[in-house]
């Protein structure tokens, strides 16, 4: 199935950008008459029809048009550090793509040593993954912000900080957080929150959780915690 991403769907036909466009016509040779599938990052996935296949801008015939298109009845919000190896981090964010996450926000801890992120592409990896993984919604990234100022946002949504720090209480995420919830996780740089933060955290309403008994890397604890909000949903 090839599916492309084209923002504004608005009518019966549709015009794909310049990227998209030679990728359609220059790599897969799809020609006039060829059948693609389309989605808009804001929940619509059509069907269409080839009709104008020019590499710069390919017009498309819309056949047909599911709105809402496998939209969940939860919505989740990953907060992570940036990590030091940036081709670690954007594995985290093809893969939470694929399972399943609404909002990223990278996070800047005390720990974290290496804040920039590289922003344009990022958005150009959570496209691919969109295509890859059938989604219609794009999930929006942020822009970093720092864990003092993040805790202090309004969520309405159960709130979980994941560490691995022993000497304060943790709860399993399934004890925390149940079916058709929203949900904020936050996810720690590689050296972990410092106990300091994970204390301001509790305080703020954030509950202690873990990710099972295996120390992870942040990437893959970012996938783990995906994953727990994923089935618990299914």
């Amino acid at each position: 199935m090839q599916i492309f991403y084209v923002p504004d769907m608005e009518g019966d036909s549709c015009t794909m950008d310049e990227t998209e466009s030679r990728h359609c016509i220059r790599v897969l040779r799809m020609k006039k008459g060829d059948s693609v599938n389309l989605i808009d990052g804001k929940g619509v996935f059509c069907e269409g029809i080839i009709s104008d296949p020019y590499p710069e801008g390919c017009r498309i015939r819309i056949t047909g048009r599911k709105v809402d298109f496998e939209k969940r009845d939860y919505r989740l919000h990953i907060a992570i550090s940036p990590l030091k190896n940036p081709d670690r981090f954007e594995w985290f964010i093809e893969k939470s793509v694929e399972i399943g996450v609404d909002e990223l926000t990278p996070l800047i801890c005390r720990n974290t040593e290496k804040p920039g992120i590289k922003k344009d592409r990022i958005n150009n990896i959570i496209v691919s993954a969109m295509k890859q993984s059938i989604k219609a919604y794009r999930p929006l990234l942020n822009d970093p912000q720092n864990f003092n100022d993040f805790i202090l946002n309004e969520f309405h949504a159960v709130k979980m900080i994941a560490h691995c720090n022993q000497s304060i209480r943790r709860f399993g995420i399934d004890n925390v957080y149940f079916r058709g919830n929203d949900a904020v996780i936050m996810i720690g740089p590689e050296g972990d929150f410092s106990e300091e933060e994970i204390l301001m955290a509790i305080d703020n309403g954030f509950k202690p959780v873990h990710l099972g008994t295996s120390r992870l890397r942040t990437e893959t604890a970012g996938v783990a915690a995906c994953s727990a909000v994923y089935f618990i949903n299914c």
